[in-house]
């Protein structure tokens, strides 16, 4: 007869029993809301609690596998709304950078992985609070240039935006189509995310099926946020966003493993 296979339902227990899900919902509905109202900021959430839990790239998997559904709902709006060939350009430049920053999280062990990620969730967050902006012009080739450091962060630590969101808030364009870029060049990343995790058998099942049996808490949080967008409470939400990705990088430090 050979080998058993792993029945679905032995796997959907085994996930619902691994410990630190608690952990993972809460993480998932507070990015899902910051994610829908302000189109970034969810991996700032979700990867210090997922690298807290699991190894480097189940954490990836993990983050890659919910995070490509929960914003689909808010995509024709992003299409709409958006400038797709500045979201083409990020996406041209993370194609570069998202390889060798997943080769370079090879080479690390997963406490090196866990305080790297916290730490830097907490360096961007002192940036994007403190006020400092890149000031620079943003010609096509300094937004590929974005999005390459993008995609080399999203493969070291799973977390391509806060490049992207320093670069966009030196413009001027209006927040709705900053939103919607920001929206198609993390669905952009995730995508190819799941094309090179695939190539190479990099998978994590566990990780896969949390992921996949938080997503719909996942869109559901991601509607609610956009239901939420209101230029003129901006300020208040972005003071709560700020909040949340703080305490969950200090609570995914690996010191409190």
């Amino acid at each position: 007869m050979g080998n058993t296979p792993i029945l679905m339902p032995d796997l959907v227990a085994s996930a619902l029993a691994m410990p630190g899900l608690g952990w993972l919902v809460l993480a998932i509905v507070a990015a899902g809301l910051v994610r829908g109202f302000s189109g970034f900021g969810s991996a700032m959430i979700i990867m210090p609690a997922a690298s807290s839990v699991l190894e480097p790239f189940a954490a990836l998997a993990f983050l890659t596998v919910v995070e490509f559904w929960g914003p689909l709902p808010n995509l024709r709006a992003a299409l709409r709304d958006g400038d797709r060939r500045e979201a083409g350009r990020l996406l041209l430049g993370c194609a570069v950078g998202l390889p060798l920053g997943l080769w370079a999280l090879s080479l690390v062990d997963p406490a090196f992985f866990g305080w790297s990620v916290s730490v830097t969730v907490l360096v961007l967050l002192v940036l994007l609070i403190s006020g400092w902006r890149y000031q620079g012009p943003m010609g096509p080739r300094m937004i590929a240039g974005t999005g390459l450091f993008g995609g080399l962060l999203g493969g070291i630590a799973g977390v391509p935006g806060p490049p992207v969101i320093m670069l966009y808030m030196a413009g001027s364009r209006a927040i709705s189509v900053i939103r919607a870029n920001f929206l198609m060049y993390l669905l952009g990343v995730d995508v190819m995310m799941i094309a090179i995790f695939v190539l190479f058998g990099l998978l994590d099942t566990q990780a896969m099926v949390v992921g996949l049996l938080l997503v719909p808490v996942y869109m559901l949080a991601n509607v609610a946020g956009a239901r939420l967008f209101d230029p003129a409470a901006e300020r208040t939400f972005r003071t709560v966003a700020y909040v949340v990705i703080a305490a969950s990088a200090v609570l995914g430090l690996p010191v409190w493993s």
